[in-house]
């Protein structure tokens, strides 16, 4: 019996397979994300509020850095659905940071199209801002 090509075989995924994304972090970036998420909290949106805490100035949602990691992850051929993502977020994100989004495969699941991935987000220091992990299953793209 002829062995099936999986859909992972036919885009070229499998462990070690790496994708990245860099986006330079404005302030308008924060703004409209505080405006689609409704997330208003002061330490991202008031510097005179934000520079009273322990950043000393605004700094972005963590959730904009995952926000770079899912686009990272859609990057990926086919028709990419996202399962789950575990993340830590370890140092602040700051407007004028250069954040490059790291996805790289760590396993699959051949059969079912299933990619687990190492997530990243480096500043422009090379410091780790959010590290985690992530799955999404891939599909054949629709005609």
């Amino acid at each position: 019996m002829a062995e099936q090509i999986t859909i992972l075989d036919k885009y070229g995924v499998d462990v070690g397979f790496k994708l990245a994304y860099e986006r330079v972090i404005s302030a308008e970036d924060i703004d409209l994300f505080a405006k689609v998420s409704g997330d208003f909290n002061p330490v991202h949106m008031n510097d005179d509020y934000a520079k009273k805490t322990f950043f000393k100035g605004r700094i972005a949602h963590g959730a904009l850095s995952q926000a770079l990691l899912s686009a990272t992850m859609a990057k990926l051929p086919g028709l990419v659905i996202f399962m789950s993502q575990t993340l830590n977020f370890v140092n602040p994100v700051r407007i004028g940071d250069t954040i490059t989004a790291i996805a790289e495969v760590t396993s699959t699941r051949k059969d079912k199209g299933i990619v687990n991935m190492k997530n990243t987000c480096v500043n422009q220091k090379g410091e780790t801002v959010v590290e985690g992990e992530a799955s999404v299953r891939i599909f054949e793209k629709p005609a």
